[in-house]
């Protein structure tokens, strides 16, 4: 895996500023599977993506995860932390995705371009339906599965792809409430490349202003330097 250094982060940063959340995962699973060409980037089943982002999430900022997440009947804040290494399987997965032959079709895990397929539908399960259709082969917009073949499916598809949606079992001390969250890698990701992203900007704006460096002159000061510029210019 290859990591970003502080001017990379910051030009990534600025790339994905704009971008809608599924092309902005696909820019940071880029970084951490340099092995895949970018045009197959959207083909990897969705968990492979979420392996690749969790891992990229451990190199640069360590294995603990902190969030705080809301309760959704109380509103209470709560702090959830918990370990990258929990998430991870023991080793990271080289097969090529399985198939399931299944009532005379295939069906493939689903992928990036899938679920971009569906971002824009207000309905979950017209959404979930268009996810399935994608994913069977051939492929058919009269195709209709049974209730026992779909929940065939999805007991498959979680088996296979078990990254593909991360869920959080969570309580709430304050009033009891028991509920279960999804975990976004991409998003809690992305939300600390920004945070490193703004922190070094600020860092960049405290040196310029006291000694007139450019931004490449700051960043290239060590992290360990900088900080001691920076304990004199506050002090």
């Amino acid at each position: 895996m290859r990591t970003p250094s502080e001017r990379e982060l910051l030009a990534l940063w600025e790339s994905g500023l704009t971008r809608h959340p599924i092309d902005r995962a696909l820019l940071l699973c880029a970084w951490a599977r340099p092995d895949v060409p970018g045009n197959e980037l959207a083909h990897l089943p969705l968990g492979a993506v979420n392996e690749a982002l969790l891992r990229l999430r451990r190199a640069l900022f360590g294995p603990r995860l902190q969030a705080q997440v809301a309760c959704e009947r109380c509103g209470e804040a709560l702090e959830i932390g918990l370990s990258v290494d929990e998430l991870l399987p023991a080793s990271q997965g080289t097969s090529p995705p399985p198939v399931l032959q299944l009532e005379g079709f295939e069906f493939r895990l689903p992928d990036s371009a899938d679920l971009a397929s569906a971002a824009g539908m207000v309905d979950a399960r017209a959404a979930a339906e268009q996810l399935l259709e994608r994913c069977c082969l051939p492929r058919s917009p009269e195709t209709v599965l049974s209730d026992e073949v779909r929940a065939r499916i999805e007991a498959w598809l979680e088996a296979s792809d078990p990254l593909a949606d991360l869920r959080l079992q969570l309580s709430c001390e304050a009033c009891g409430h028991v509920w279960t969250a999804a975990l976004d890698p991409a998003s809690w990701l992305w939300d600390e490349v920004q945070r490193s992203a703004r922190h070094l900007l600020a860092q960049v704006h405290a040196l310029a202003r006291a000694y007139g460096w450019t931004e490449p002159q700051v960043l290239a000061l060590t992290p360990q330097r900088r900080s001691i510029y920076l304990d004199m210019v506050q002090a």
